[in-house]
């Protein structure tokens, strides 16, 4: 399956996926050699993200392909719709999923998203408004609120 590591703020990101879709976009802890040419299978994907670190794009249009159980798939629909710019705690993102009981299930498939920043699991957090819990690290999760908040420092001057 064609694979390419592109350059992204927040450090380097593999993209994994053919003419099916895409099946997975991560961040990686280390730098990794990126690449010299993006297969066209990706290449929209690539767009698409640089889109959205340059504030141009704040919502995703591409064939996905993640695997995972048919309640995972559920779950990261269910994240699809939470709007840029927006968060929901992993109580309320339950209540949307019908069963207030299955928090510790949502909060575990959340976790399990193969698709960084497309399928937006960084816009949940805990019912506290406390950043709990993200595979690519809570500075990460930060700085994806707060590119998506609009908030930015205005110079005066």
């Amino acid at each position: 399956m064609p694979i390419c590591t592109i350059d992204t703020p927040l450090g380097n990101a593999q993209i994994i996926g053919d003419e099916n879709g895409i099946s997975s976009v991560s961040i990686l802890n280390t730098k990794q050699q990126l690449s010299e040419s993006i297969p066209k299978s990706l290449q929209n994907c690539v767009f698409q993200l640089n889109a959205y670190f340059q504030n141009e794009l704040k919502s995703f249009d591409l064939k996905l392909n993640p695997k995972g159980t048919d309640f995972q798939n559920k779950v990261w629909k269910q994240l699809k719709t939470i709007p840029f710019g927006k968060t929901v705690s992993y109580l309320e993102l339950s209540q949307q999923l019908g069963d207030v009981k299955a928090i510790r299930a949502v909060a575990s498939a959340n976790g399990k998203n193969p698709l960084w920043i497309i399928v937006p699991c960084h816009r949940v957090i805990g019912s506290d408004g406390s950043l709990t819990g993200y595979a690519g690290g809570l500075h990460r999760k930060q700085w994806l609120i707060n590119h998506e908040s609009g908030s930015k420092q205005q110079i005066l001057f």
